[in-house]
């Protein structure tokens, strides 16, 4: 039980797993800001089918709250230039790491944004970025493969304090003149306003506490932001397996999985078929789309139920990507197929994704291999040295609690640690 609670109070778990969830969904809304550049003003601007007026009517009829997003705030051509610009810079600063909290933030404004603004635009991928923008707010997604776990190994190296940032200061010091001004203009609802003023004073309160108050203070902000990303992860993962189950069992109820024909309808439709002649030559094997029919359903029904035994999930975890590159390349349908390789991938190997990682890293130029970073949490890919660690946690988790530490210790997320504790 001790040892339980010093892991999720002491430890961000996951991190490679919640830094290739980052680059996924990053990279996934960056390649489709992209590619939808040329008609941006059709699907979300001031040119679309769907204007700023019905838009805005249909929000003010909602019963659960006005769904937030900034281009709502003026239907100004102008306006919605910069906001896509933005996204797309938020998406790319957020791919590479920099200044992840802020970025993982920008972030979800651009994502909420551009699809509150035109909410039937997309291909079911795009619901799952609107979710997975919002939990990475949350989450701790800079300890490993990114500018921020760089900036820190620095930090460390030339032995300077990471306090003097002048950098993060002014970051933080914009965006709150920002949110006051919005805040005044009364452009933000109730809701999130509290929800970003929150963010604000929080991180003024992290690095306050790291600067005049580096004992116990800051020992308890640091549970705090560990408790936060571990349940944000574990929300991500529910949220995968309810994607999966859902899917699974509402195609059971079909007719057409049910006599292992559903696969045939959609190759035959032009919106669906990039590639004719393939789409009708896999259409002409009969026992081929029964197989991959029979066997969708069979996976995404099975794998919520296979996450206790490890070998099995990821069995199953290598036939889900495979179907969803196969959606990209015969139905035509890259981003929905990105989107769910990127949920899919919180549920990749600790080890193979270091080894991925250090493989990756070897192919720059200068670069021996990949940064090391915090463990994955996952007892089962732990060593006897992390073992001994863990104990150490054990006692140093009794010290916080129960009365001030002799000298400050380092944490998860503090400078020397996983570094991204000092973010704005």
């Amino acid at each position: 039980m001790i040892r339980g609670l010093a892991r999720i109070t002491t430890t961000a778990v996951g991190p490679y797993q919640s830094a290739v969830v980052r680059i996924g969904f990053s990279l996934t809304w960056l390649l489709f800001l992209l590619r939808e550049w040329p008609h941006r003003a059709e699907l979300y601007g001031p040119d679309g089918v769907w204007t700023w007026d019905m838009a805005q009517r249909l929000m003010a009829a909602t019963d659960t709250g006005t769904p937030f997003s900034v281009l709502m705030w003026t239907d100004s051509p102008l306006w919605f230039e910069f906001v896509y610009g933005m996204s797309i810079i938020a998406s790319l600063l957020l791919l590479v790491g920099w200044r992840t909290r802020t970025s993982a933030l920008l972030f979800m404004v651009g994502v909420l944004s551009l699809q509150n603004r035109s909410i039937f635009m997309g291909d079911g991928g795009d619901n799952v970025i609107h979710l997975m923008a919002i939990y990475l707010v949350l989450t701790r997604c800079g300890q490993v493969w990114s500018l921020d776990k760089r900036r820190a190994d620095r930090a460390r190296e030339q032995d300077r304090s990471p306090d003097r940032d002048l950098v993060g200061i002014a970051l933080w010091s914009v965006f709150g003149a920002a949110l006051a001004l919005v805040t005044a203009l009364g452009k933000l609802d109730q809701l999130w306003g509290a929800v970003f003023w929150i963010f604000w004073l929080g991180q003024a309160a992290w690095w306050a506490a790291r600067r005049q108050a580096p004992g116990e203070p800051r020992k308890v902000l640091d549970i705090l932001a560990n408790l936060l990303h571990n349940g944000a992860m574990l929300v991500i993962v529910v949220e995968v397996c309810l994607i999966y189950a859902t899917a699974g069992w509402y195609k059971i109820q079909g007719s057409r999985w049910q006599d292992g024909t559903a696969l045939y309808y959609p190759l035959h439709l032009d919106d669906f078929t990039p590639w004719p002649a393939l789409s009708h030559t896999l259409a002409g094997a009969g026992l081929i789309v029964m197989a991959i029919t029979y066997g969708t359903v069979i996976v995404q029904v099975a794998f919520p139920f296979t996450l206790f035994n490890r070998r099995v999930k990821n069995a199953l975890l290598v036939a889900m990507i495979i179907e969803h590159a196969s959606i990209a390349i015969v139905l035509g349908l890259p981003f929905f197929s990105l989107a769910m390789i990127a949920a899919d991938a919180v549920f990749l190997p600790t080890n193979f994704l270091r080894w991925a990682g250090s493989r990756i890293a070897g192919l720059v130029p200068g670069r021996a291999g990949g940064q090391d970073a915090p463990r994955s949490g996952d007892p089962r890919d732990q060593d006897r040295k992390a073992e001994d660690e863990d104990q150490h946690r054990v006692r140093e988790l009794g010290t916080t609690i129960g009365r001030p530490a002799a000298e400050p210790q380092l944490a998860q997320g503090e400078p020397g640690a996983a570094g991204d504790g000092y973010r704005v």
